[in-house]
């Protein structure tokens, strides 16, 4: 692989462990999906190459590519979806880790152009209210460059909306794509997603007709783990 910048040892690490995480909690097989992570002091981040198995992948392996697009090390090309990565973390200030994962559930949402609605408080505990799906991307957004008309139609797609707080989205006729504080934030959020996913095909098999969760209860969940006055888990020393 040959030398590498210390300055990126980290983000190169982080990404790997993201990466592996995907397959781990199975989000995707073969190889698809892809993990990344974001250092804004270094203005760059890392990201599993193109096509490679999960198995294959480790610290070395990772592309670390800057917010013009450049590869600034690595040998590797680096995943087909980066340009998506890069567009939103253009756009969403507080972000350091994007992953695309083609986990079943989500991705028949994604097939159906569906946004997820919140049925109940687990998918309340996740994110604040429904999962959108994005617009079918326009034939000449796909012509002019596909992965970065994806990242702009995620973009416009959170207009009005926190990106922090809903860190999920649909995208039509693709797949879902998450994002957090870290890299596996972000894969975190793609395993919720994809079991929020899970859930929701399962309720309306019970009752074609569920109504959303009421907001004041939607609302009392997502801010008791992540408000500012959040009681979930132990305090942070």
């Amino acid at each position: 692989m040959g030398k590498f910048d210390g300055r990126y040892a980290a983000l190169r690490e982080e990404a790997c462990a993201a990466n592996l995480e995907i397959a781990r909690l199975e989000l995707a097989i073969l190889t698809w999906g892809n993990a990344s992570a974001f250092d804004p002091s270094l203005g760059a981040f890392a990201i599993k190459p193109s096509g490679l198995e999960y198995s294959e992948l480790g610290p070395d392996s990772m592309v670390v590519v800057d917010l013009d697009g450049r590869v600034v090390e690595g040998s590797l090309r680096p995943s087909s979806d980066t340009k998506t990565h890069l567009v939103l973390y253009r756009a969403f200030e507080g972000v350091r880790g994007v992953c695309h994962s083609h986990s079943a559930h989500a991705v028949a949402w994604a097939q159906a152009r569906r946004g997820i609605p919140c049925l109940g408080t687990t998918h309340a505990d996740q994110t604040a209210g429904e999962v959108p799906c994005t617009a079918m991307i326009s034939a000449e957004a796909l012509a002019k460059d596909y992965e970065l008309g994806t990242g702009e139609l995620i973009v416009e797609t959170f207009r009005g909306r926190k990106p922090l707080e809903v860190p999920m989205v649909i995208v039509a006729g693709h797949g879902p794509f998450a994002w957090g504080k870290s890299a596996m934030a972000a894969v975190h959020y793609a395993a919720a997603l994809e079991e929020v996913a899970r859930m929701a095909i399962l309720t309306f098999q019970v009752d074609p007709g569920a109504a959303p969760l009421p907001e004041h209860v939607m609302r009392k969940h997502y801010e008791r783990k992540h408000g500012p006055s959040a009681y979930y888990g132990q305090p942070k020393a």
